[in-house]
């Protein structure tokens, strides 16, 4: 990660969920549960995507995209979340620390941006129909794919190093158990504007402008659909688009809540920063299959047909 002259810890000590200590071990198994949800049920979608032909389109690449990328985020944060709920393990090394941080920011990012390529697939599928396959090629996937995770490299590159270069002395104890950005330069002695600039930069930059682009795609989508003669197509057209806008409000909703409140809930009670943080980290890698799998008919099937042919 480089070199810096200034002070840091050995090591963090991580939270779990403050003032209820003594209910952690009864925590484990909820919390494997959620682990085992997400990371076999967008392993599941992912594997069905890759052996059946009839998924092999547009909207069910970017579909295991999503997967994949939440199960990099659940694997990023599995290992210190359920060593301090279980073990009582809660120390993390200074740089694995920055490792985790910089893998959980990336694939939100990374996420963020595969959401917003679903929502010009849903775009291109009901407003210009006819082009639909020479518009989203695998060519043209392939690149989208690429690009969301050059994105989140080139603009999360600079996050461990504007960590590295602030001393670290006021304490090393963070708020999580896991690392995340806002939380760790809280624990500097020194000025943190250009941390805080950075931090609300990227959020605007990247997320932000992901969410208002997906607004508009879904703005020009219902203007689309309501000039169509027919009310059972138009719902037809619509129930298209029902699982991306739940996976759309399992993200951002939980994101806005966490961010609003690490920058403007200075006096909100701290279990209240603990909760929020866990929610925005779970509920997207949990419900996204869940949606998936409940709301698309041909995924349903997908995973059936390919269950029947796996052999005992």
């Amino acid at each position: 990660m480089g070199s810096f002259n200034v002070t840091h810890p050995a090591f963090f000590l991580l939270t779990g969920i403050p003032g209820l200590e003594s209910s952690h071990s009864w925590l484990v198994g909820p919390l494997c549960v959620m682990y085992a949800v997400a990371l076999g049920g967008n392993t599941v979608i992912l594997q069905a995507v890759r052996v059946q032909p009839s998924l092999h389109e547009p909207m069910y690449y970017f579909l295991s995209m999503l997967s994949f990328s939440d199960v990099a985020i659940s694997m990023a944060t599995l290992p210190t979340v359920l060593r301090t709920f279980g073990l009582n393990a809660r120390n993390i090394a200074f740089d694995a620390c920055l490792i985790q941080m910089f893998l959980i920011h990336f694939f939100s990012m990374m996420e963020s941006g595969i959401l917003l390529a679903m929502s010009f697939d849903r775009y291109v599928a009901i407003c210009d129909p006819l082009h639909y396959a020479t518009v989203l090629t695998t060519e043209v996937i392939a690149a989208i794919g690429l690009g969301a995770a050059a994105r989140s490299f080139i603009t999360l590159f600079p996050l461990p190093f504007l960590i590295k270069r602030l001393p670290i002395c006021r304490s090393n104890v963070l708020s999580h158990s896991y690392c995340l950005h806002p939380d760790v330069m809280r624990l500097a002695c020194a000025d943190i504007t250009i941390n805080s600039i950075y931090g609300l930069f990227v959020l605007v930059s990247t997320f932000g402008m992901d969410l208002f682009f997906i607004f508009l795609s879904y703005v020009l989508i219902l203007h689309s659909v309501m000039a169509i003669a027919s009310r059972e197509e138009s719902l037809k057209a619509l129930n298209t688009c029902v699982s991306h806008i739940l996976a759309v409000l399992a993200f951002y909703v939980p994101m806005t809540g966490v961010s609003t409140v690490h920058r403007f809930g200075k006096h909100v009670p701290h279990y209240i920063h603990v909760l929020m943080s866990n929610v925005y980290l779970f509920v997207p890698p949990v419900l996204n299959p869940l949606i998936y799998s409940a709301k698309t008919k041909e995924i349903r099937q997908a995973i059936v047909h390919m269950f029947r042919h796996i052999k005992i």
